[in-house]
């Protein structure tokens, strides 16, 4: 996946920049008034004034005109004091309320907890969204004091912030384009430095000027690294720009921002493919010189090779990227005489797949252009207090602001042209003002779609939520935060009493209504069910557990967790009025688990949530809701761990509540509920809820003693497996997943005791949950683990501290020991941390990999002419071809990371992730480039000729290969990023509703056997079709592109029943059936002899022309506007040479009329008649 970002923000005016005169004495004051004792109502009362002052100040501190102002404040350090202060009070406020001292959650009940969220959103804002990124991009000019140039720095740093938080999600190269116009700079000021840096490859520190414009490029491409290390070098690159600085300065400069970081799924990782890229990547003559296109891509253009072909584009072989053919159509467009917005429009609607694109030209320098089509992507427009900023992620957007529009890439913008109208095409225009004003609007087809404010949102994540810190991982930050999780979901719930010699559980009525309460006390619930989906369903079955253990089982009988799916699918009953759902969801949007909600509401079952976000789905649905954390506990990282925590946490506190509930009535005997509640075991698991946060940050502090285990025992184990008892059987269910998730494995997860009778001849890896186990229990556990190894298995044991007896274990990993209902928390945490260390020891295995890579893809630079300036990942050979011999000079280079490579294979640690075929592929070309194999062995070997430069390519090849199996991404999941990346939008499954579709499937045919192009054509020729008549199916036999294949009639219909076949006395297959079937397009004609209209449409099994469906068809005699279609030119005059077509063509039209004049000087008349059909499709689309 990648990332887009695009801002536009005007020159303030002088008037708008706000005087901050106090404003340190206002901050100051805010945090006194956080300091001074409260309880109850009167906290309640100072959280709410706080946060209302506090958002006042913050909004005036936004947007370029704070900057200035904070700029030029002369109390620049007591701001900065008085805000860091503020923040320590409002962490001190949250002590104090932990400690109890301003009252218990259920008495300040929910109100509360928005309040001091609230309250830390506004600090945060006011700490780091404003203050700190003010400094930052002041930082970058020091020398800058003009209004204009610091709301400009603003933009940048907002840029790169939001770059660095978008990397997460691809990071192997990132750009950032500023086009400034206004700049007042002379010409003679910057012809020197165009000549210097005027690169056409539009690599790091490119200058262009375009006529009032002048356009600064920033990029980086670096396969090896970490997160962040690209944003500090294209920050790097700024700060050290003459250039910048100087055009900055002019007064009322204005600056555009467009940035990208980039995850390659087409095109090599290097300077000239990462984004953005510019018109000029193509050598076609043609564009216009006085408008500039920069452009960005998320996903895959998947028919990039066809445009390219159709539209004469020859680009240079450096520029290997899909993304290139956007500036390049868009600037063919405007030579043409399109506008801007007419040149982007054209441009998109001529792709397929599912992509967002962002775009700008540099005669707009106030406008911006964003596509967005299919499921894969996502593009925001945020409306900012000074700014319209755009963004692939809400994330990138937030710092900004919280109110936005997500474009929609699948709905039909038109409902009369449902398959051309899908996806929508946005213009950005600050000319009409700021905020939704400045957006229009339209479908792919171009119908209008005004903006309404139900189109608009808020986000319930600030830059709060989806700051990184010092951690390397989203992944790491949030297995660290796992402690925090679990105290906040306990805070105010878990209430000590008598001077804090017992404790209990007092859950609000939003969290346990009164009517739950009263149907548990008076026995008419009696099973409790627990669902969720995915790592939700795992923490579901710990849940069921502590209730079990805590309710009455004869009058509860049956407590028990599924997935939701379970539930709606086979455990529903018309009558539900005795059942209690706890439905767990992170989200509160999951879709399973919230139609079962429906579906057991529907029929009288009560219903209480555990979710993490307020005002999610969910919460509407329940009877009542518990907030796990504080309510909007974000995670960044794909795999999902710390929800478990708390998750978990919140229903213990459940299972307690729930008991209180149905003991507070009185039964023959007269329970004591108050005695019920000092019972020592429940108090001692109480105190056990209390101090596990502690246990958990003691394991995490054992983090390097675990990354040791894992680094050694994990790269060379093929099978991994995971095995627990009891409650550790939670934990390994929950390890599982995240093993599966972060080192891609199919993992299985058994009973300890029934692991020997599975599967141990694969000699696996075996992660043992063995923590907290005593007695007969633990020694039985010992025993298994010793079967393990004797079967040559890998056991690595999970124990609690102390516990010696897994000496068999290849490792053990020792875990704090706490209670034994709540041990096998701990089991999962260490289990998450093994995971994230194999995941880590799995990825450095490419290290040297990469390394020889890299080296490889610098010199095919090199020799192209250019210099080493990127480097890193591919997916595609980068074709070197020299004239020189290329090994003598790679052979030193080769030669470290190859070692060290070789030594590591021979050892067996690349055993357990590197496929064998390309482990030996990889041996003999080493060994070839380093000399240590003769060059005519590889001829021998590989049937091709064994020449350097093949050589090299062959390894740069198979080196990609073993990169992609090594990698381990991380915060990310690679393979599911990639199904996004490569565009699968399912918009087929639409095209089998259109009623043309549907008769050629009532005709027989398979759906499998219908492409894409041809459901496309079809849906897209629907309009036009006014009946059909009758249907022939022919099966064809031998390969169409041969002379020897076959034709005969399978079945007709209609009146086709009645027509004689040519076919019946002459098989063979030829004319115009033959065409279709060799070339797998369908086709509109009229027959010669009786000058019927037909379709014919083929069917493909393997790429192969297996059938074909002819289709009597009538036409409408006028397209409608509402089909999307428009009228053609007439033929006359027309430059094709195809008189055929003319002849067949049943409404008069040519196909140049669909297509530019440049891929129709080009059509011969073969490719004509086999085009008949795509080509009018791609007319009508646009």
């Amino acid at each position: 996946m990648c990332g887009i970002i695009g801002i536009l923000r005007p020159c303030p005016a002088d008037e708008q920049i706000p005087a901050l005169d106090g404003l340190g004495g206002r901050l100051e004051a805010a945090a006194d008034r956080l300091a001074q004792p409260a309880r109850g109502k009167e906290v309640l009362a100072v959280l709410e004034e706080s946060c209302r002052e506090l958002a006042a100040l913050e909004l005036e501190l936004r947007g370029g005109a704070g900057s200035v102002a904070l700029r030029r404040c002369g109390e620049r350090p007591r701001i900065f004091a008085a805000a860091n202060r503020l923040g320590e009070q409002v962490a001190r406020f949250e002590e104090r309320f932990d400690r109890g001292e301003l009252g218990t959650a259920a008495a300040l009940g929910e109100r509360f907890n928005r309040g001091l969220v609230g309250l830390k959103d506004v600090v945060w804002a006011i700490r780091f969204d404003r203050l700190a990124t003010c400094e930052r991009s002041w930082e970058m000019a020091p020398g800058i004091d003009n209004a204009a140039g610091i709301a400009a720095l603003l933009s940048i740093q907002q840029a790169l912030q939001a770059i660095d938080r978008m990397e997460v999600r691809g990071r192997d190269s990132a750009g950032l384009h500023l086009l400034i116009s206004d700049h007042g700079l002379a010409d003679d000021e910057v012809e020197g430095l165009i000549a210097e840096r005027g690169d056409a490859l539009f690599r790091r520190g490119t200058v262009r000027r375009v006529p009032g414009a002048l356009s600064l490029v920033y990029k980086v491409a670096a396969e090896i690294g970490e997160l962040g290390d690209n944003v500090r070098e294209l920050r790097r690159q700024l700060q050290a720009d003459a250039l910048l600085r100087t055009a900055l300065a002019g007064p009322t400069v204005r600056l555009a921002v467009l940035g990208h970081t980039r995850w390659a799924s087409i095109g090599i990782v290097s300077e000239p493919n990462a984004h953005p890229l510019d018109e000029r990547s193509s050598t076609r003559k043609g564009t216009s010189p006085e408008e500039a296109c920069f452009a960005v891509l998320n996903g895959d253009v998947d028919n990039y090779a066809d445009l390219m072909a159709a539209e004469g584009l020859v680009f240079r072989e450096e520029i290997t990227t899909d993304a290139k053919v956007i500036p390049a159509l868009c600037g063919l467009r405007v030579a043409e005489g399109s506008t801007p917005a007419e040149a982007f429009r054209a441009t998109v609607a001529s792709f397929e797949g599912s992509v967002a694109i962002a775009a700008h030209f540099s005669g707009e320098p106030e406008r911006m252009h964003l596509a967005l089509r299919g499921s894969g992507q996502a593009l925001y427009v945020g409306f900012g207090h000074d700014c319209q900023i755009v963004a692939s992620e809400l994330y990138g957007v937030v710092e900004e602001t919280s109110r936005y529009l997500r474009l929609d890439g699948e709905s039909p913008g038109n409902p009369g042209n449902p398959t051309a109208s899908r996806g929508q095409v946005v213009t950005l225009d600050l000319g009409r003002g700021l905020g939704p004003a400045a957006v229009e609007r339209r479908a792919y087809d171009g119908t209008d779609l005004p903006l309404a404010e139900r189109d608009l949102r808020h986000a319930e994540m600030t830059a709060r939520d989806v700051d990184r810190g010092g951690y390397p991982h989203f992944l790491l930050k949030e297995i660290s935060e796992a402690p925090s999780s679990w105290a906040k979901t306990l805070r105010g719930k878990l209430i000590e009493e008598q001077g804090g010699e017992s404790l209990r559980v007092e859950l609000g009525e939003d969290s346990l209504p009164v009517a739950v309460r009263r149907r548990l006390a008076d026995g008419s619930l009696r099973r409790v069910l627990v669902i969720g989906q995915g790592t939700a369903a795992v923490a579901g079955q710990a849940v069921a557990n502590a209730i079990r253990e805590l309710l009455d089982p004869d009058r509860v009988p049956e407590v028990r967790a599924l997935p939701a799916t379970e539930l709606s699918g086979f455990g529903l009953r018309p009558e539900m009025s005795d059942v209690l759902v706890v439905a767990i969801s992170q989200s509160g949007t999951t879709t399973d688990t919230n139609r079962t909600v429906d579906l057991v509401r529907g029929r009288g079952a009560a219903v209480l949530a555990i979710v993490n976000r307020r005002q999610s789905d969910l919460t509407d649905k329940a009877d009542g809701v518990l907030y796990t954390s504080d309510g909007r506990d974000l995670e960044m990282s794909v795999a999902s761990t710390k929800a478990f925590y708390s998750q978990v946490a919140a229903g213990f506190l459940l299972a307690f509540a729930l008991a209180d509930a149905m003991s507070s009535a009185t039964d023959g005997e007269g329970a004591d509920p108050d005695r019920a509640a000092l019972d020592p075991s429940r108090q001692a698991l109480l105190a056990a809820l209390r101090r596990l946060p502690e246990a958990m940050r003691d394991l995490l502090s054992r983090r390097e003693q675990i990354a040791e285990i894992a680094r050694r025992l994990a790269p060379p184990q093929r099978y991994w497996a995971v095995v627990g008892n009891g409650a550790n059987r939670v934990a390994a269910e929950e390890v599982r997943i995240k093993l599966s998730e972060l080192c891609y494995k199919s993992i299985a997860c058994d009973a300890t005791e029934d692991k020997k009778h599975i599967d141990l001849s694969s000699e696996p890896l075996i992660l043992v949950a063995a923590a907290g186990l005593i007695g007969s229990t633990a020694d039985d556990v010992a025993k298994e683990v010793a079967i393990y190894r004797a079967h040559k298995a890998v056991p690595i044991v999970v124990a609690s501290t102390g516990d010696d007896r897994f000496d068999a274990a290849a490792a053990r990993i020792q875990v704090p020991r706490v209670h034994p209902q709540l041990d096998f928390v701990l089991a999962a945490l260490a289990g998450h941390l093994f995971g994230y260390e194999a995941a880590l020891a799995i990825d450095a295995q490419a290290a040297p990999l990469r390394a020889m890579r890299s080296q490889i893809e610098q010199l095919a630079a090199v020799e192209r002419g250019g210099s080493r300036r990127g480097s890193g990942a591919s997916t595609e050979s980068p074709k070197v071809l020299l004239d020189v011999d290329p090994l003598d000079e790679m052979r030193p280079l080769l030669r470290g990371p190859s070692k060290e490579f070789l030594r590591a294979l021979e050892n067996g640690s690349y055993d357990g992730h590197l496929r064998a075929s390309t482990a030996a592929d990889l041996g003999l070309l080493i060994h070839t480039a380093l000399g240590h194999l003769p060059l005519e062995g590889f001829a021998v070997l590989r049937g091709r000729p064994g020449t350097p430069a093949v050589v090299l390519d062959a390894l740069h090849d198979t080196l990609s290969v073993a990169i992609d199996e090594l990698t381990r991404p991380i915060d990310a999941i690679k393979h599911q990023a990639k199904t996004v990346t490569v565009g699968i939008s399912r918009t087929d499954e639409a095209f089998l509703t259109v009623p043309l579709v549907r008769e050629v499937l009532a005709a027989g045919v398979d759906r499998d056997r219908l492409t894409y192009g041809c459901l496309r054509t079809l849906a897209t020729l629907d309009p036009v079709v006014r009946e059909v008549r009758g249907h022939t199916r022919y099966r064809i036999s031998g390969d169409p592109r041969s002379e020897h294949s076959s034709i005969r009639v399978v079945h007709s219909a209609g009146l086709s029943r009645g027509l004689a076949s040519r076919t019946a006395s002459r098989p063979e297959l030829r004319g115009t059936k033959r065409s279709v079937a060799r070339d797998g397009e369908v086709l509109v004609a009229r027959g010669s002899a009786d000058g019927r209209l037909f379709l014919l449409v083929p069917e493909l099994e393997k790429a192969r022309t297996v059938g074909l469906v002819l289709l009597h068809i009538d036409l409408a005699e006028r397209a409608t506007a509402r089909s999307g279609w428009r009228e053609a030119p007439p033929t006359a005059g027309c430059s094709c040479s195809c008189p055929s077509w003319r002849r067949r063509a049943p409404w008069g039209w040519c196909c140049c009329t669909s297509i530019s004049p440049s891929a129709r000087r080009r059509l011969s008349c073969a490719a004509c008649s086999a085009a008949t059909a795509a080509a009018t499709a791609s007319y009508a689309m646009r």
